[in-house]
């Protein structure tokens, strides 16, 4: 693609809600470099690659240039191509909705592009939005964990956009919690919203790889382009791309949540509060019944990298246990790169079990969408150590972790 400068702006940025919390993060001891995402690299050669045509936008707030202007606003400004369709995942187009709300289809007041949501009615892209678009392009912040949804809604699209002899393009983002993999492979027939692609629970690949990916593992006849990143590599974070930071969902407020969420988030499948409805949602899970203290000086003790435990009673205002004083344990992330968020799921729920008994329920059906496997639900069951888990994880996916290095694009 033919370089070009980047047109400067005649209008400020749309208005971005307080929620989302926008932050550009700037150097501090971990040192901040620019990653221009695919929306900037696209951006900077005047979009060419869409002139002339219908384009169809799959985005929602995260999706964002490097000054701070929402994909559908530079889109819209672009001039040498019909913005014609606008499509939102969950938590809807401003990423305001809490998890699992139904979304509506609306229509942009700026453009007066209709916004098709795909999450609620339908989750995939009918015939009837596709109509008379030539081409679907991909621009979604994901945060790297296998049940979240975002991936999930391009994996559907790019199917039906085959189906309809659509090019799809995907506007590549960082994997802000890096190319680390960790836990078991989806399970072969098993294919679920929040359990979609046979990779692990983390799986290290960024939105434009697990394109690549699923294209081939699916067979798709698909004209598919990844417009690549510039300055990131695999061991970055997302506080060292200098990309602007926006809550990519409510509950996940920053990048230490982001790289928990992978293992607390399966806590989701149980008895246990992750944290919604508190100040740090994914940073700390919790219970009446917990013995908080016992838990946390036992996780302390279990040589869990980059992570401390800390004793915290806290009252959720929403979701499990609302109004209810909970007994729980406040993760603090000491080094992000260290920090193996299925470990610490292991080892936290190991010990709910020992110390809690019946009190600590998971929920066998959803844990095995979370994990992807059965293996956990029944080796925990049977009172297997945590280390046998896990190596049982590194066992699982090491098939994978070999297959993966044909699909990566950045080093």
């Amino acid at each position: 693609m033919n370089i070009m400068e980047r047109k400067p702006y005649l209008s400020a940025p749309r208005f971005i809600p307080a929620l989302l919390a926008l932050t550009v993060f700037t150097p501090s001891a971990r040192s901040a470099s620019l990653t221009l995402t695919g929306l900037d690299v696209l951006e900077r050669g005047g979009f060419k690659q869409l002139a002339g045509k219908r384009v169809g936008l799959i985005t929602n707030q995260t999706s964002v240039d490097l000054n701070g202007v929402n994909s559908v606003d530079a889109f819209y400004k672009a001039g040498n191509f019909t913005l014609a369709a606008i499509f939102a995942p969950e938590h809807g187009f401003r990423g305001t909705e809490e998890g699992g709300a139904s979304i509506e289809n609306s229509s942009d007041p700026v453009t007066g592009a209709p916004v098709y949501s795909l999450y609620g009615q339908n989750t995939r892209p009918s015939p009837e939005m596709l109509k008379g678009l030539d081409i679907l392009v991909f621009d979604i912040q994901d945060i790297g964990a296998r049940f979240y949804t975002y991936l999930t809604t391009m994996g559907y699209a790019m199917e039906e956009a085959a189906k309809a002899g659509i090019p799809f393009m995907v506007l590549d983002r960082p994997n802000p919690i890096g190319g680390v993999v960790e836990g078991p492979v989806l399970e072969p027939g098993m294919s679920f919203f929040t359990a979609y692609f046979p990779v692990p629970t983390r799986h290290g690949f960024t939105a434009g790889e697990m394109a690549l990916f699923h294209k081939a593992r699916a067979g798709l006849k698909l004209d598919l382009t990844v417009v690549r990143m510039e300055g990131w590599t695999r061991d970055m974070f997302f506080d060292q791309t200098g990309v602007v930071w926006i809550n990519p969902s409510p509950n996940i407020r920053s990048v230490d949540a982001e790289v928990l969420y992978p293992g607390i988030g399966c806590f989701e499948a149980s008895n246990v509060s992750v944290g919604r409805g508190t100040d740090v949602p994914f940073l700390w899970f919790g219970a009446p019944w917990m013995d908080s203290e016992g838990i946390a000086a036992r996780l302390n003790k279990a040589g869990l990298a980059g992570v401390k435990f800390h004793p915290l009673r806290l009252t959720p205002s929403k979701d499990i246990y609302e109004g209810k004083a909970c007994e729980g344990v406040k993760i603090e992330v000491t080094d992000l790169s260290s920090v193996r968020a299925l470990d610490v799921f292991v080892h936290a729920a190991y010990w709910l079990r020992r110390y809690n008994g019946d009190d600590f329920a998971l929920k066998s059906g959803e844990i095995r969408k979370m994990t992807g496997s059965s293996d956990f639900y029944t080796m925990l069951g049977n009172g297997r150590a945590p280390a046998e888990i896990i190596a049982a994880f590194e066992k699982n996916n090491a098939a994978f972790r070999t297959e993966a290095a044909g699909f990566r694009l950045y080093p």
